[in-house]
């Protein structure tokens, strides 16, 4: 039997969440995008064989009923940031007894084969650079570990310096965060999820969306 596997996800306020994005969308759509977006990233970490729980750090209640609904524990966000969220979450919600991995909120290509074979790899902290290899959308700790999340401005580089293995994959969905418009038009081409397709396509900005999973 393989390791299971918490994963911790953090999401913003939807109205202050994914500030780069602004303007992909209509202003009004802004929030149903970022929890459109959350949406698929957590149905995909549910659907993933080595997760065995969903931890979702906020205080949005349009995020928290979303979340409950599909089958995640929600904790509330002890409001220091990012990086404190995923502390949090990790290391006082799930505990360090627990295999944990922290994932951002914005990948709505991911597919659950994809995370399932990125955690399978991980045999101390680890991290999984984004797509354009200066950010961090995984980062993983072993039982025993403490998190020590360093996400921000070249993440992918702090986390290495402290010590964190990068995982190497092809793995296109797990890395395609999306923080720019041109992002979401890359999630579009690799396969997004079906609740950001809706939106999208509802919105009469993409005719064809296939699902990614």
């Amino acid at each position: 039997m393989g390791r299971k596997w918490t994963v911790v996800i953090p999401v913003k306020r939807l109205g202050a969440a994914k500030t780069r994005l602004r303007g992909a969308v209509p202003a009004d759509r802004h929030p149903d995008l970022a929890l459109a977006m959350v949406r698929d990233t957590a149905a995909a970490v549910l659907e993933t064989p080595a997760v065995e729980r969903l931890v979702v750090v906020t205080d949005d209640p349009a995020v928290t009923a979303s979340m409950r609904k599909l089958g995640a524990h929600v904790a509330p966000d002890p409001g220091a940031g990012l990086n404190a969220a995923m502390r949090f979450g990790a290391d006082d919600v799930a505990g360090p007894a627990a295999h944990r991995a922290v994932l951002t909120g914005d990948l709505p290509a991911l597919r659950p084969d994809q995370l399932d074979e990125a955690l399978r790899r991980v045999t101390g902290r680890s991290f999984v650079p984004d797509a354009d290899g200066t950010g961090t959308v995984l980062l993983a700790v072993p039982p025993g570990e403490l998190l020590r999340p360093l996400f921000g401005p070249q993440s992918a580089q702090a986390h290495a310096g402290s010590g964190a293995v990068p995982l190497a994959g092809d793995w296109p969905g797990l890395r395609q965060d999306v923080d720019t418009a041109a992002d979401l038009g890359t999630v579009l081409g690799l396969g997004a999820g079906r609740r950001t397709c809706a939106l999208l396509r509802d919105l009469g900005l993409t005719a064809e969306c296939a699902p990614a999973a």
